[in-house]
């Protein structure tokens, strides 16, 4: 048992420290600032082009220390690795990611980068983490609600087929 809880711990402390090395590189490069990135999607205007490097460097990193990772034949801190499987481009992705990056455009806020804004907010934070977590709390509900219309449907074909 005493294994087990110094896992999780372990697991934990590494899940604080990358949370904060996130949080850090986000307010050093000035990423949780939404005028730098309402500044960034406006092409036409104020263009500052800061957030490419950002992202190219973060790219960049990642795709490095992929490779040794996934060198290992399991993670370090779990039994396996977690991918998705699903490379389908669906509906409610490309509807998903529209709604996303017009909530990205209006506010200037990613999920990310608001809740690093917690450690200093303002007021527009404490309308916009609400509404995002709202948001995802309805896009629970809808979900659960067409699941169990798919199930309905699923149960009545077969009942059909009978």
């Amino acid at each position: 048992m005493s294994s087990v809880l110094g896992a999780l711990m372990l697991k934990s402390l590494v899940g604080l420290l990358s949370g904060l090395l996130f949080g850090f590189g986000l307010a050093l490069s000035g990423m949780s600032q939404p005028e730098k990135v309402l500044n960034f999607l406006d092409v036409a205007g104020t263009w500052d082009p800061t957030l490419l490097f950002v992202l190219g460097g973060a790219v960049g990193v990642t795709s490095v220390a992929f490779y040794f990772i996934l060198r290992r034949k399991e993670p370090l801190l779990d039994t396996r690795y977690y991918f998705s499987d699903n490379t389908q481009l669906d509906r409610a992705l490309i509807v998903g990611s529209a709604l996303f990056g017009v909530g990205w455009g209006i506010g200037g806020y990613c999920p990310g980068p608001a809740v690093t804004l917690i450690a200093a907010p303002n007021w527009e934070l404490w309308v916009f983490v609400p509404a995002m977590l709202l948001g995802i709390g309805l896009q629970k509900i809808w979900q659960a609600r067409r699941d169990k219309k798919s199930v309905v449907v699923e149960v009545a074909q077969q009942n059909d087929c009978s």
